[in-house]
């Protein structure tokens, strides 16, 4: 990053595909600031007040105070052309020029995957995105999760990335170290601290008006190769990540849900109209978004951890397939003594896991 780089960030009326457009035209920050007008105006296509803006360097006094700020609030800033931006996201027509980072840079460029949702999740969305994460975190090498630390699925899914040791980052519509909502402080320090990252295009001299919601949205989608939606109503913030992940042509996916759940009318929406694909098991995530799993040696040591770690409720229901090949939900029900509250909430954990298959007739096949 270099102190043009920070200036044209804050030259009025060069927004985030303004300056994108100047650096692809320019190749960095530096050219630009040394061009000519008529390299500006005519080769480049800027407005007239807007090149002598360029041309009379403004931006840099601001851009001076924001790296004494971020020094001394330990922030890393990071522009579109350094190596430390994240690839995904600098394909982008809209990518931010500037990113503002606290916690681990190296975190940006791991496998990430989103993964998003409604504020008002249910204990079922909790349930799915831990599984999912537990899941993918043994299959998955270099595996990120990245969210918006927001209220419901969005933090669920930061703390099943924390519980399950895999790395993850938060973009913030708020100016850093602040964070919103401020209740999330504490996670934040937790995702810094386990090598994650907290991420924002907003600077110190940004105004916290509570507009920057769907623009942060972008950066959650740009930067990932895929973006799961785990619950959604008909309409919320989640729908827009979707929509922007598709017009990027990354992968979108979603979980389905009931007919009569309020919080799966947006993702078995997004299944009908062919925006999302289905997901049902980490494998799905794996080979819709092509992510790179372990290496055979660090799957089968994750495998004999897995079985070791089995509750005791999924111990039952595996003991009960032995020598029986395919049990049906009342055999199930006879042989482990479970509720069927408890019964549906192990074979779902179990499906996931890999160690269980559906069949149809509400029959079950151990793999």
């Amino acid at each position: 990053m270099t102190i043009e780089d920070l200036a044209l960030y804050f030259t009025k009326g060069i927004g985030s595909r303004g300056a994108a457009h100047l650096i692809d035209y320019f190749s960095s920050a530096e050219r630009l600031y040394h061009a000519s007008r008529e390299e500006l105006s005519e080769g480049a296509g800027l407005r007239g007040e807007l090149a002598e803006r360029i041309i009379a360097k403004e931006g840099y006094r601001e851009a001076e105070r924001e790296i004494e700020y971020c020094r001394k609030n330990n922030i890393c800033i990071i522009s579109a052309t350094d190596d430390d931006y994240p690839v995904p996201l600098r394909e982008t027509a809209d990518r931010p020029h500037i990113l503002f980072v606290q916690g681990e840079v190296e975190a940006l460029h791991k496998q990430c995957v989103a993964m998003v949702g409604t504020r008002e999740v249910s204990p079922s969305g909790i349930h799915i995105s831990n599984l999912l994460v537990e899941s993918l975190a043994k299959e998955v090498d270099d595996l990120c999760i990245v969210s918006g630390l927001a209220y419901g699925t969005d933090s669920a899914c930061h703390r099943a990335a924390l519980a399950n040791n895999v790395c993850t980052v938060a973009v913030t519509p708020s100016t850093l170290p602040n964070i919103v909502p401020t209740p999330h402080e504490a996670l934040a320090r937790e995702i810094i601290k386990a090598g994650g990252a907290i991420v924002s295009e907003l600077s110190s001299q940004s105004r916290n008006n509570g507009a920057h919601f769907i623009s942060r949205n972008r950066i959650i989608a740009g930067m990932s190769l895929g973006t799961i939606i785990v619950e959604s109503p008909a309409t919320g913030g989640s729908l827009s990540t979707a929509d922007i992940a598709d017009s990027y042509g990354r992968t979108v996916m979603a979980i389905p849900g009931r007919l009569t759940d309020a919080n799966s009318f947006g993702t078995n929406n997004l299944i009908r109209s062919g925006k999302a694909r289905l997901v049902l098991t980490a494998d799905d995530i794996i080979e819709d978004v092509g992510l790179r799993r372990k290496s055979i040696s660090e799957e089968t040591a994750e495998d004999n951890t897995h079985k070791a770690e089995l509750s005791d409720h999924e111990q039952r229901v595996i003991d009960a397939f032995r020598g029986q090949g395919i049990l049906d939900w009342s055999e199930l029900l006879e042989s482990t003594q479970l509720t069927m509250g408890e019964l549906s909430m192990v074979i779902m954990d179990l499906e996931f896991k890999g160690l269980v298959r559906a069949l149809p007739g509400k029959r079950y096949e151990a793999i």
